[in-house]
C-alpha cells in the first residue's frame, strides 16, 4: 500500500522541484539570486511543508476521513451527517462545492505544467530541442489519459517503483549538492523567511504565490485517501517523501549559492551533464505519476458528487474487485484530456502556466481551513482556545497564500478560475433542479393509501412483479399512474422502491434494505447505499425474502418515469438555469444503466414537470 500510494498519491507534491525554486526567483515577479533570498525561499519552502502539509493535512485533516474516505465533499458528508441540520449546515455545503469546483480545476492545471517542465529539462542536453518539447508533451499526455481504464491499483503497482526510485535521486543529487555548501542547512531556520520579509515585505509576499507550488498535490493526499488509506500516506510523507524534497530543495539552494546562473533550471542543473538525459526521461516519467495523483483524484470526488446530488449520473467503472474506492469514470476522463491538451498548446510552457498554478490550490485549502474549523469546534469539539489558536493559523497562512495567487489574475489565473465557476453553477444547478423537480412530484402525488383503496379493487391484477422507481419515499409514483391510465391493468405484487444515497462511503448488506407492507400486495422498499458504492438493484431484489415469494427477474417489470421538464416563471431559479437543469437531465446517463436493471425487462413512461 506505501509503494501503490507512492506511485499515485505523491506524484504531483514530489515533482514540485522541478519548477517551484525556479518560479519563484524568474516567474513573473523576479529575485535577485543572492544569499538573502535564497535562504529565504528555502527557509518558506521548508516551513510550508512542515505546517500546511505535514501538521496540517497529515495530523489533522486526514483523520477527518468518513470512513475512509477524504475530500471536500466526505468532509461535507461528515460534518453533515453529525450536525443534525443544523443552520450553518447551508454554507458548509456551498463551501465544499466550491472546494470541488476549484479541484477540478486543478486537475486541468497539474498534467499540463508538470509534463511539460519535465520535458522542457531536454532544452538542458542540448538548446536545439526546443521544438519537440510541445509535440512530446501532447504524445505524453494522451498516452497518460489513455490508460486510465486499467485501473488505479495496475497504474499504481507499475508507477510505485519508479516513483520511490526518483524520490532516492532526488535525496542523493540534493545531499551531494548540500556536501559542498552545508551552510545552506541554516535555511531551515524560520529566521530566514522572517529576514526575507523584513527585507522587502511586498516582494516577499508576491514570492508566496511561487513558494506554495512546492506544496501543490497537497489536496490529492486528502482525495485520494479512499483508495491506499490513511497510515500508508502518512508514512510514506514523513519517513519518504518529505526527506526526499528538502534534501532536493536545499541542494538546489546551495547549487544556486555557488552558481546564481544555475537559476535557469537548477533542478536539472544539480545532474552532471552525462546524466541530464536520463534526469529528463526519469522527471517526465515523474510528471506522468503527478498527473496520475490529480486524476485519480478527480475520478473519486466526481462518483461523490455523483452520489451525494451534486451531478447528473455518470457511467461508473470499478477497477478493482478487492477496493471499492477504485473507479474509471470515462466521461471526466476525456473532458480532463481535452482540457490539459487545450491549457498545453495555448500556454506553450511550463513558466507561462506557472501563472495560472496556485490559485486554484490555494482556494481549496482555504476552504478546507474553514471546513475544518466547524468539525473541530462543533463536531470533534476540541478545547475552544487551543481550536482558535490552529485554526487561525491555518487562516492566516492560507488566506496569505491565496491572496498573494490572486495578482496571478491577470496572468493566467483566470482560468481556473472560470473553470470552478462554470463547475460550481453546474454543480449547484443540478442540486437545487432535483430538489425543485423532487417537490414538484411531491406537490402532485397522491397519496398511496387513497390510491390503493380505489385502484387495486378495480383494476384488472396481471401476473408478476412490478418495480416502479421513485426518488421519493412519499405519494404514488408518476410512473404508476401512467401505467394504469393507458395499460389499464396492475400487476399482482407491486414494489414502490426509492434508492437513497446516505451520508456515510458504505452501508452494510444487513442495514441495505427496508420493507414496508402497504396491503393489497403493495411494498414500499427504500434501498441504502453509501456515496461510494455503485447500486444494483437486481442483486438485492434476489435477496428480498419480506415481500411475498422470492423476487425472479424473469417475472419482474421495472417501470421507470422519464420526465420532461418545462421552465415556468414560478419562484426557485432563474430560467436560464431551468433550460441548463433541464438539459443536463437530458444527457444524464440513464436510470436503467446506473441502476444495474435488465435492458429487457424496462418500460419507461414519460411525463411533464414544471419546475
Amino acid at each position: 500500500m506505501i509503494l501503490g500510494a507512492l506511485g499515485v498519491v505523491f506524484g504531483d507534491i514530489g515533482t514540485s522541484p522541478l519548477y517551484a525554486l525556479k518560479e519563484s526567483f524568474i516567474g513573473h515577479h523576479p529575485l535577485t539570486v543572492d544569499q538573502l533570498h535564497v535562504m529565504g525561499v528555502i527557509s518558506l519552502i521548508f516551513w510550508s511543508m512542515m505546517l500546511v502539509v505535514t501538521f496540517k493535512y497529515v495530523f489533522i485533516i486526514l483523520r477527518a476521513d468518513n470512513r475512509g474516505e477524504g475530500g471536500s465533499l466526505a468532509l461535507y458528508a461528515l460534518i453533515s451527517r453529525q450536525s443534525h441540520g443544523k443552520g450553518w449546515m447551508r454554507p458548509v455545503s456551498l463551501m465544499a462545492i466550491l472546494a470541488t469546483a476549484l479541484f477540478f480545476g486543478d486537475c486541468i492545471i497539474t498534467p499540463a505544467i508538470s509534463v511539460l517542465s519535465a520535458v522542457e529539462g531536454l532544452t538542458t542536453v542540448e538548446a536545439g530541442l526546443q521544438p519537440l518539447v510541445l509535440p512530446i508533451s501532447v504524445g505524453i499526455i494522451i498516452a497518460l489519459f489513455m490508460i486510465q481504464s486499467v485501473g488505479t491499483s495496475r497504474v499504481g503497482a507499475l508507477f510505485g517503483p519508479i516513483t520511490l526510485f526518483y524520490f532516492i535521486v532526488l535525496a542523493v543529487l540534493g545531499a551531494m549538492s548540500i556536501l559542498e555548501r552545508p551552510e545552506i542547512l541554516w535555511a531551515l531556520s524560520p529566521y530566514h523567511a522572517f529576514t526575507f520579509f523584513v527585507d522587502d515585505p511586498k516582494l516577499g509576499f508576491l514570492a508566496l504565490g511561487s513558494v506554495v507550488l512546492a506544496v501543490t498535490g497537497t489536496e490529492a493526499l486528502y482525495a485520494d485517501m479512499g483508495h491506499f488509506g490513511r497510515r500508508p500516506i502518512a508514512f510514506s510523507w514523513l519517513w519518504i517523501v518529505l526527506p526526499a524534497l528538502m534534501l532536493n530543495y536545499l541542494g538546489q539552494g546551495a547549487l544556486l549559492l555557488g552558481s546564481p546562473q544555475s537559476i535557469t533550471n537548477p533542478f536539472y542543473l544539480l545532474a552532471p551533464e552525462n546524466l541530464r538525459l536520463p534526469m529528463v526521461v526519469l522527471a517526465t516519467m515523474a510528471t506522468v505519476i503527478a498527473s496520475q495523483a490529480v486524476i485519480s483524484g478527480a475520478f473519486s470526488v466526481a462518483r461523490q458528487a455523483v452520489q451525494l446530488g451534486y451531478m447528473p449520473r455518470l457511467r461508473i467503472e470499478h477497477t478493482s474487485a478487492s477496493t471499492q474506492g477504485q473507479v474509471y469514470i470515462p466521461f471526466m476522463n476525456w473532458i480532463l484530456l481535452a482540457m490539459v491538451l487545450m491549457l498545453v498548446i495555448g500556454f506553450e510552457s511550463s513558466s507561462n502556466l506557472a501563472a495560472a498554478y496556485g490559485i486554484a490550490v490555494t482556494g481549496t485549502m482555504f476552504i478546507t481551513t474553514c471546513m475544518m474549523a466547524v468539525l473541530i469546534l462543533s463536531i470533534w469539539k476540541w478545547n475552544r482556545i487551543l481550536a482558535g489558536v490552529i485554526v487561525g493559523a491555518f487562516l492566516i497562512i492560507d488566506g496569505a497564500y491565496f491572496a498573494s495567487n490572486l495578482l496571478k489574475i491577470p496572468d493566467g489565473g483566470w482560468f481556473p478560475l472560470l473553470v470552478a465557476i462554470i463547475t460550481f453553477v453546474l454543480l449547484t444547478t443540478w442540486a437545487r433542479g432535483r430538489q425543485l423537480m423532487n417537490d414538484r412530484l411531491t406537490e402532485s402525488a397522491m397519496p398511496m393509501e387513497v390510491f390503493i383503496k380505489s385502484a387495486a379493487r378495480t383494476a384488472t391484477r396481471v401476473p408478476g412483479t412490478a418495480v416502479f422507481m421513485t426518488s421519493t419515499p412519499q405519494g404514488v409514483p408518476h410512473a404508476l399512474l401512467h401505467n394504469l391510465k393507458h395499460n389499464k391493468v396492475l400487476h399482482d405484487r407491486i414494489l414502490i422502491l426509492t434508492v437513497v444515497i446516505d451520508e456515510v462511503p458504505f452501508v452494510d448488506l444487513e442495514d441495505r434494505v427496508e420493507v414496508l407492507d402497504l396491503g393489497e400486495n403493495f411494498y414500499r422498499m427504500i434501498l441504502r447505499y453509501g456515496f461510494m458504492q455503485q447500486p444494483d438493484v437486481p442483486a438485492v431484489l434476489k435477496l428480498v425474502e419480506n415481500c411475498g415469494p422470492q423476487i425472479k427477474m424473469m417475472d419482474t417489470s421495472f417501470f421507470l418515469a422519464r420526465q420532461t421538464l418545462l421552465p415556468s416563471e414560478r419562484p426557485g431559479m432563474a430560467i436560464w438555469r431551468e433550460k441548463l437543469f433541464a438539459w443536463m437531465l437530458r444527457n444524464a446517463e440513464s436510470a436503467m444503466e446506473f441502476f444495474k436493471l435488465p435492458t429487457n425487462r424496462v418500460v419507461e413512461l414519460g411525463s411533464q414537470v414544471e419546475i
